[in-house]
């Protein structure tokens, strides 16, 4: 059976819909950065989710091909996560999409190095004649964060971070949206298909003591 991030590491992709306090190890990711509102048709965001998902699948097929990755096991590509910040404030207004910076990626499998991930760019762009090199290998260690199930429209995502923030300060953290440490995003339901109501979305934020 394929190896399935979310099941094995369910302390990171299954969280109960009440905050919870976690710390994020290293994590390597497909990466592609952009900036504008991702709901845009024929925009950036949606540009970039093809790209992401093109060398996903290039790398998880490879075991179909004659390049055979050293350590290669079969997994099921884990969900699509976003960070997203906008200039001058330390989170997220939803209001003002279009201000919206963002890093959509993909975690990669341990066993994909950043040689490999070179190797799935290359021939990704071959076969699918497609320029992937906006495409990037990221490396993310988020460390303490608070965290939640968001289940809902992305638009009432404020009132499950207010209960994160507050449920932090109990706890004696503050937010720490400094440097690369930004709001986080874990999608769990493909939005094409499921009704708003009813979406999954992890939300994670970094704190302090």
């Amino acid at each position: 059976m394929p190896f399935d991030y979310k099941k094995e590491y369910k302390e990171f992709y299954l969280p109960k819909n009440k905050p919870q306090i976690v710390t994020i190890p290293p994590m390597n990711f497909i990466s592609v950065q952009g900036k504008g509102d991702p709901n845009e048709e024929g925009g950036d965001y949606k540009q970039a989710i093809g790209l992401l998902y093109g060398i996903a699948y290039t790398i998880k097929m490879s075991k179909k091909g004659e390049h055979q990755i050293e350590g290669y096991f079969d997994y099921v590509v884990p969900p699509l996560e976003g960070l997203w910040w906008q200039e001058g404030i330390a989170g997220v207004d939803y209001s003002r999409k279009q201000d919206f910076q963002w890093i959509s990626m993909i975690r990669l499998p341990e066993f994909v190095t950043r040689e490999e991930f070179e190797w799935a760019k290359a021939e990704a762009e071959v076969k699918k004649e497609t320029d992937y090199s906006s495409v990037e290998f990221l490396t993310y260690e988020e460390g303490l964060c608070v965290q939640c199930m968001h289940i809902g429209p992305y638009d009432a995502e404020p009132a499950t971070v207010a209960a994160m923030d507050h449920y932090a300060g109990e706890q004696g953290y503050l937010p720490d949206m400094a440097g690369a440490r930004r709001h986080h995003e874990i999608y769990l339901s493909d939005a094409r298909r499921c009704r708003p109501e009813n979406l999954k979305t992890v939300i994670r934020h970094p704190i302090r003591r």
